[in-house]
């Protein structure tokens, strides 16, 4: 799947601007970080690829400079090829009871194991139940030492305050017409594929504003060889405005 394929390894790839990727990357370049953050926002938007990047600078062999991982080292290969021992992301939609966070909070005083940093993605965190809630809020308020939570949420209203008051809180926004039609373009020239610039950006608008929607709609287009307008099944947002403005004009003709 392209949104797997080009998933974006380093800050510095990441579509711009992206107020949380400079966040993080100065917070790593001057040793600033925290022990718990909350990344939320619309499905496809980049918090889980930002959460492994992090896990990639606060383990990297040669971090740069500018506090983006070198993508180069054995750690960093290793948090892309999903074999690092000391990242862990849990589904909070399959692992949501107090069970499974007292497990986690067993494992979480245990040293790392080859990294520098012991790091833990709860995706869909607004899934645990208000017990398991508890047992993680704990664990929050006595970090133990060299171990960093991201908890990744789509509705963010449903995290509980006392969770929200003990993380560093970032809330994405959707990604922009121009941001997704620059990174379409760019993975269709990697592909070798033309489309017209119409395409991308009838694709981008499709999309809602999530890079994983629109990669994933991209691929296909180029794949499966078909129309754009087919695929995505809408129309010019002109042919919109002028049915409302017949409407207004009560021209039903």
């Amino acid at each position: 799947m392209y949104y797997r394929k080009y998933r974006p390894q380093k800050f510095s790839e990441l579509s711009k601007p992206n107020e949380l990727a400079e966040s993080l990357m100065t917070q790593v370049k001057n040793h600033k970080t925290v022990h718990a953050y909350l990344f939320s926002g619309p499905r496809g938007t980049g918090k889980t690829t930002n959460a492994r990047i992090l896990a990639k600078a606060l383990n990297c062999e040669k971090s740069q400079d500018n506090g983006d991982p070198c993508d180069k080292c054995e750690n960093c290969k290793s948090i892309t090829n999903g074999r690092f021992p000391d990242l862990l992301e849990i589904d909070a939609a399959s692992n949501r009871g107090i069970d499974d966070i007292r497990e986690l909070r067993d494992k979480v005083k245990l040293a790392p194991t080859i990294g520098k940093v012991k790091f833990y993605i709860i995706d869909e965190v607004h899934m645990l139940t208000n017990e398991a809630f508890n047992a993680l809020l704990k664990t929050l308020e006595e970090p133990p030492k060299n171990v960093v939570f991201v908890l990744c949420t789509t509705e963010f209203h449903k995290v509980p305050d006392t969770i929200k008051s003990r993380c560093q809180v970032f809330k994405l926004k959707k990604a922009t017409i121009s941001q997704i039609t620059e990174r379409l373009k760019k993975i269709a020239k990697s592909e070798k594929a033309n489309l017209a610039d119409t395409a991308f950006k009838k694709i981008a608008e499709a999309s809602y504003g999530g890079f994983r929607d629109a990669d994933t709609l991209l691929q296909q287009v180029i794949e499966g060889n078909v129309d754009v307008n087919s695929l995505i099944g809408t129309i010019s947002k002109q042919s919109y405005f002028e049915f409302v403005n017949c409407l207004i004009d009560s021209d039903s003709a």
